[in-house]
Parts: C-alpha cells; sequence; structure tokens
C-alpha cells in the first residue's frame, strides 16, 4: 500500500524551475543517466536541466512537462514504479484528449486489477473502457493489434476475480492454428503438443500469481489451459473465461465456444481481425460474431487500434504502416 501524499511531499514550481522533496525519488524518476527526461524530451517540445533537486524546463510544451513529471513523481511516491512504458503513457493520456490532469492521474486508481503478484492499470482510455466493461456485461469482446493488452488485461481480470472469491476456475483458451507454417510432427503426450500454441497464456499468468501457487492451481485444475477444440460438450460454470486470438476461431467453433458459457461466469474474447491465420475461404469467427452479435445486451465490443500498443514505440508505427498499406 503506498502511503498518503502530505505536503511536504509535493513539488515547489517556481518559474522554469521544479523543486523535488526527495531526491532518491527524483533519481528513480530521471532514471540512469537522465534517461526518463531525454525519453521525455524526445517525445514533446521540452529541454530539461537536472541540478540537485530541481529540474528546470525550457521549450513550447514546458507546461505539458510539469504535469506529467508531476504524476510520474506522485507514482513513486505512492510506492509505483516508473519506467518508459508508464511514461509514454502519461504522455498519451494529454495528447489523446482534452484529458485534465486529474482525469489523467485517475484514470488508472479507479480501473485498478490487484493480482498476487502485481497491480495492473490502464494505460490508456480504451483499456480503461475495456475494464470498465467487464463490470456491467457477461461477455465482453477486445478487438484490436497486438500489443494493447486485450488478453493481458483480461487474464489479469481473470486472476483478480479468483482471488477475490467470485469465481471458482480459470479457465483460457486459444485455437491450434499455426501463425503461415508448418510445424510438423510435435514429440510428446497431449499437453507437450498443445504447449507451444498456448505459452503466450501461461506467460500472463506467470505475471499473477507466484509459481508454486500457480503450479498447485493448474495442477487442481482450478486454473485450466487448453486448446479450443476441448471445449465442445462442456458447460463452463462460475469460471472467468478467456478466448485469446479468437480471430483463428471457425464461425462454428466460435458458436461452439460461446454457447458454453454457464451460470456465474464471465467470458472476454479477444483477438486482432488484421492477423486471421485460417486458411483462405474460412470465415474468421471472431468477425462473423461481431457482426451477428452486435446490440445484443450482457454483450460488449471493445475496440483497439494502434494509439493503445504498449508494447515499444516501433510495434505501433509498424500497425500504421500495414495498415496504410492494405488500405491503398
Amino acid at each position: 500500500m503506498g502511503k498518503k501524499n502530505t505536503k511536504k511531499d509535493q513539488l515547489v514550481r517556481s518559474g522554469n524551475d521544479i523543486i523535488f522533496p526527495n531526491n532518491d525519488l527524483l533519481a528513480q524518476l530521471c532514471g540512469q543517466f537522465d534517461k526518463n527526461l531525454a525519453y521525455i524530451e524526445n517525445n514533446i517540445d521540452v529541454e530539461f536541466t537536472h541540478r540537485g533537486n530541481v529540474i528546470t524546463a525550457l521549450g513550447a510544451e514546458k507546461e505539458f512537462s510539469f504535469e506529467v513529471l508531476d504524476i510520474l513523481f506522485n507514482r513513486l511516491l505512492n510506492g509505483k514504479a516508473v519506467s518508459q512504458i508508464e511514461i509514454d503513457a502519461t504522455l498519451r493520456q494529454f495528447q489523446s484528449s482534452d484529458n485534465s490532469r486529474e482525469n489523467s492521474t485517475n484514470i488508472k486508481a479507479i480501473y485498478e486489477i490487484k493480482t498476487r503478484k502485481k497491480l495492473v492499470e490502464p494505460r490508456t482510455e480504451a483499456q480503461k473502457d475495456y475494464i470498465k466493461s467487464f463490470m456491467n456485461n457477461e461477455m465482453v469482446f477486445g478487438i484490436g493489434p497486438a500489443g494493447t493488452g486485450k488478453t493481458y488485461l483480461a487474464v489479469a481480470i481473470a486472476a483478480s476475480r479468483f482471488i477475490n472469491g467470485h469465481v471458482d476456475k480459470i479457465i483460457l483458451s486459444r485455437p491450434a492454428v499455426e501463425a503461415g507454417e508448418r510445424l510438423g510432427f510435435l514429440p510428446g503426450d497431449m499437453k507437450d503438443k498443445v504447449d507451444p500454441y498456448m505459452q503466450p497464456l501461461y506467460d500472463a499468468l506467470n505475471d499473477f500469481f507466484p509459481v508454486k501457487q500457480l503450479t498447485r492451481l493448474l495442477e487442481d485444475k482450478q486454473i485450466e489451459i487448453a486448446p479450443l477444440a476441448f471445449m465442445r460438450g462442456r458447460t463452463l460454470s462460475n469460471s472467468f473465461v478467456v478466448l485469446d486470438e479468437a480471430q483463428n476461431a471457425t464461425a462454428m467453433q466460435m458458436k461452439m465456444f460461446l454457447t458454453r458459457l454457464g451460470e456465474g461466469s464471465q467470458m472476454a474474447i479477444t483477438g486482432d481481425i488484421t492477423q486471421i491465420d485460417l486458411q483462405r475461404g474460412i470465415l474468421s469467427g471472431l468477425r462473423n460474431a461481431e457482426s451477428i452479435l452486435k446490440g445484443v445486451s450482457g454483450i460488449s465490443f471493445n475496440y483497439f487500434t494502434s494509439k493503445d500498443v504498449i508494447r515499444h514505440k516501433l510495434v505501433a508505427k509498424i500497425i500504421e504502416a500495414y495498415a496504410l498499406e492494405e488500405s491503398s
């Protein structure tokens, strides 16, 4: 738990200078060799000078930079980390719309997801709306490009609901479809054969549960990771169910999966309709569900764009370049 901020923790503004009350936290804010300040300088029109516990800002967007530094410093005061990802998210919060500082600060606190290992926060407006959708709907679709947090947030919510006793099980699924390659025969038992397809789901779970607890939960089938084909004939009750890479489910598989929903359960369906690996001529179940189920009460469709990418900044540029090529 972060400590409550007091007046003595507040930054002092004097002309172009900001005076920081805590040198240790200031060092974390600036980063090694002031790399965090350099990152902000590279993204907005500002130039920083760092001397002792004072940062001086000059440039057309110095007022903007003061707000950004204040928000990031308050994260540190509350015991939260400041990384390049957090800096980028804060910059985008201001640049994307007419968000005020108050809105940019509070957007995360309201929609925080608490898990055993970490606190997960929305980093864009679309992510906030996505989390909000889970508060009001039994079935939530997250559609958009890679790196926007669709599956990660869904698994985080699943972990939080399970930890708080709202569901008895977490069930994570994916279509076992190769991404344009023919991997051939995979040795081992059934688990060995399907695990390579499921690895991204294991990676997400490892972020939210301690290793020993996760191992036990997997052994006890309280957390289950299975290919989509294994869902047929089941009723998934009192569970949080996630279907990842849903664009690679066929229309028939999608209908089968969606109709597994049982009492006390919630479903998240995530996918990127620009990266369909099904054979040519086969209708994507995600596209099909989108056209059929829009407007159905209890089902929410949430959309992400390249502006919501929280991986490396270059990923957003790559997505935009491909979208431009495909539209020309």
